[in-house]
């Protein structure tokens, strides 16, 4: 089985919807810095070859969020359709981001859900947390695998992009983990914020993932897995060391973005596991914007101080 990774496209809407909300709420941040550095760095161009490739030989897509950039319906509306089309052509599994839930009224509307939550329906329902996000853990049994998608958004206040997956998600994630279907398969974990950040607390505290050292606890009983993420821009890849072996956090960048560094331009990872579920290869695929195509690399081992890329 082959799973495509992608994460962060940013669907990106420069029209004045909205436009009188978002002088008075967070979007206004948000809307600046889009005309200022956003529209620059991640093209549209380079978002659909990535889709494109990335769903052109794969079993199965996961999209670690951040679909949309301000979450306005019209990002919603045109990200879905993006979704859809590339659920033609492959299996779909969408967790959302802080961008997706950017604002309380987002939120309590449940406007994620209703846009995407045909690409996060569990095969044990009865297991999920009724969360203003969508309803998370989102199991999906795969041969050998167990896709265990969660919920790290939650709306933040302006400057601030942390999440947290809470304790009720975690306590759902921890019988989860126990049930006999999941057991006997090799779980990958899809979260949105990094399960393993070595910035300084602070940083974290305003960037991270708030409760990380909590998810690591829960995934204690694991023997083996994967834990897909991305956020920081930045392709890497660390081990989660648990008290029965470990499991691979790996990170994808963002899916549109124009930079000169191949660890962050636009492209895709790709995980290739056998019928058992064990990983036989874990690749990046990086646009070539000068020769056209992609290039396939390794993932780096992350650094003692992770950057995130703006």
């Amino acid at each position: 089985m082959r799973i495509a990774h992608v994460s962060d496209l940013h669907v990106l809407s420069r029209t004045a919807e909205h436009w009188r909300s978002m002088l008075v709420n967070k979007r206004l941040t948000g809307f600046a810095n889009l005309w200022l550095k956003r529209g620059r760095v991640h093209r549209r161009e380079y978002l659909l070859a990535v889709m494109a490739a990335a769903t052109a030989n794969c079993d199965h897509l996961v999209v670690t969020g951040d679909v949309t950039n301000l979450a306005l319906e019209h990002e919603y509306e045109e990200a879905a359709t993006l979704l859809a089309d590339a659920a033609r052509r492959t299996e779909v599994t969408v967790v959302p981001g802080n961008h997706d839930i950017y604002l309380p009224s987002t939120h309590e509307g449940r406007r994620f859900p209703h846009h995407f939550g045909k690409f996060f329906e569990s095969d044990l329902p009865e297991l999920a947390c009724d969360l203003r996000a969508g309803a998370f853990p989102c199991v999906k049994l795969r041969e050998g695998l167990a896709l265990i998608a969660l919920s790290s958004a939650v709306p933040r206040p302006p400057f601030i992009s942390a999440g947290f997956v809470g304790h009720e998600q975690l306590a759902a994630l921890k019988q989860v983990l126990a049930h006999a279907a999941v057991r006997s398969r090799m779980p990958v974990i899809l979260v949105h914020h990094p399960p393993v950040d070595t910035r300084p607390r602070l940083v974290q505290l305003k960037d991270g993932l708030v409760d990380a050292a909590a998810l690591r606890s829960t995934l204690a009983p694991v023997s083996h897995g994967l834990v897909l993420y991305g956020h920081l821009h930045l392709r890497q890849r660390h081990t989660i060391t648990t008290a029965c072996g470990s499991l691979e956090a790996v990170a994808a960048s963002g899916a549109a973005l124009d930079h000169q560094d191949a660890s962050v331009r636009a492209g895709f990872n790709v995980y290739d596991f056998d019928k058992t579920g064990s990983v036989q290869a874990i690749e990046a695929y990086v646009l070539d914007p000068i020769r056209g195509g992609f290039e396939r690399r390794s993932i780096d081992r992350a650094a003692a101080s992770a950057r995130r890329v703006s």
